[in-house]
Formats: C-alpha cells, sequence, structure tokens
C-alpha cells in the first residue's frame, strides 16, 4: 500500500480509491508529499461512525487548512476524511455491514459481545474492509500519534500519556474537558488497539454533536496548529 504512487498534485498526495468500502464506495485518503514510511506522519480520521457529521466537516477542514498552509507544514501526515462512507452516505452509525468500526479492530480486548445493534463489534475481529485497510496502513506508516474525529459529548479523550500534550492543547483550543477515559468500557476500539496494543497514542476529539457545522473548525484550529508546530515524535518506541 504504497501511498506514494498515489496522485500527487501540488504538496500532497491524493488516493482517491485507497480503499473500498463494505458496499464498494471507494474511501479517500490524503497525504502529505514524499511521504516515507519512516516519517512516522501523524495519522488523521474522520466519519468512523456514519452520524456524525462534525467529524467529517474537522477532518475537511483540517485538510483544508493543510492544503492552503502546505509549504508551511513540516510535520508527516496522513488524512482519510471519511473512513465509513457507507455510514456517511446512509445518515447511520455502522457501516454498510451494520458493523460499529470503532468496535471491530484487532484488539487483545475484542469480544463478540455488544448491548445494543448499534455497536455490534462485527462476526470476528478485523473482519471489515474499511478497518483492514486502516490496520495495514498504521502497520506500514507506524504513526507518531492517531487522532480520530466524532461527536457526541464535547470533551478530548486521550489513550496514552504521550498524547496528553496535544489532547491538552485541543481542549484549551474548544474549552472541552481532557480525560484519559471515555468513562465506559470500549473493547476492540482504536484506543484499545493502537495505545492498548501497539503503544501508539491516540486522541478522540468529541465535539458537541448537533454542533452547527460551521463551527466546529474555530473550537479546534488553534489546537491543530499548535499541533502542527510540534515536531517531536511524541513516542519513543518508533520502529526505524
Amino acid at each position: 500500500m504504497m501511498l506514494e504512487r498515489g496522485f500527487q498534485g501540488g504538496n500532497m498526495i491524493h488516493k482517491s480509491d485507497w480503499a473500498v468500502s463494505r458496499k464498494g464506495r471507494p474511501i479517500e485518503l490524503y497525504a502529505s508529499s514524499d511521504l516515507k514510511k519512516s516519517d512516522h506522519p501523524l495519522l488523521m480520521i474522520g466519519g468512523v461512525h456514519g452520524d456524525e457529521p462534525e467529524g467529517v466537516q474537522l477532518a475537511k477542514s483540517t485538510l483544508a487548512f493543510l492544503t492552503n498552509d502546505a509549504e508551511k507544514i513540516q510535520l508527516p501526515w496522513i488524512l482519510i476524511p471519511c473512513l465509513n462512507i457507507d455510514g456517511f452516505t446512509e445518515k447511520k452509525r455502522t457501516n454498510g455491514g451494520g458493523v460499529d468500526l470503532n468496535r471491530n479492530y484487532p484488539s487483545s480486548d475484542w469480544s463478540p459481545e455488544f448491548p445494543k445493534d448499534r455497536y455490534f463489534p462485527g462476526a470476528k475481529a478485523n473482519s471489515e474492509p474499511e478497518i483492514q485497510a486502516l490496520v495495514k496502513l498504521i502497520d506500514e506508516y507506524d504513526p507518531r500519534l492517531i487522532i480520530h474525529f466524532h461527536s457526541w459529548n464535547p470533551c478530548v479523550v486521550y489513550a496514552g500519556e504521550p498524547g496528553r500534550k496535544d489532547a491538552e492543547r485541543l481542549g484549551a483550543s474548544s474549552g472541552y474537558k481532557v480525560q484519559d477515559d471515555i468513562g465506559y468500557p470500549t473493547p476492540g476500539s482504536l484506543s484499545q488497539y493502537a495505545w492498548g496494543d501497539l503503544k501508539i497514542p491516540v486522541i478522540c476529539i468529541e465535539e458537541q454533536e448537533g454542533m452547527p457545522l460551521d463551527q466546529v473548525w474555530p473550537h479546534f484550529e488553534r489546537g491543530i496548529r499548535e499541533i502542527f508546530a510540534d515536531l517531536s515524535p511524541r513516542r519513543d518506541n518508533l520502529k526505524n
């Protein structure tokens, strides 16, 4: 999955069909130009849950910032505007197979049990094409930090102490509470997989559900700009 082979225009890489959804829809991916696997990029993901348009909006606004300021950005990055394109198109939480993508990661704590249909984790861990593609991407590019964009009750949740500083930047920017736990078990989630198993710090942004979309970027702009101004590796366990 060499991103370098994707279409490169201007100062970024664009793959219009980086992956394919459960229902066959293409999933887009963007990345900083000349990205190499050894760069350990910042990975950002929007639209994990299809009924959270605020997260997709924040991903798209972040992409616009990266496009407009491309010549100033030195931190390597990868951005997926909408991972769950089926759910987003159909305005539902789950993907085209009825699976909650944030319960389908092959974490050591993955469980087939689920309290409600909207949390269905799949028939088995890593069963969904969206997650298979993302797991492969994480394995190949070994990101220094992962941020995924959601909406629910407003807060910024970090998994792993190396991500705390960036979470606090986002909290200060938005005025939202920063916490190290979402408040309930999330087996098979990105945090459980990336931080729990791989020791890659993860930040989950929860914008206020129903927030007017034109207000989402102003909440997080300062924090995201500060994150991109910090070139530190965040981790001490990076692969060579």
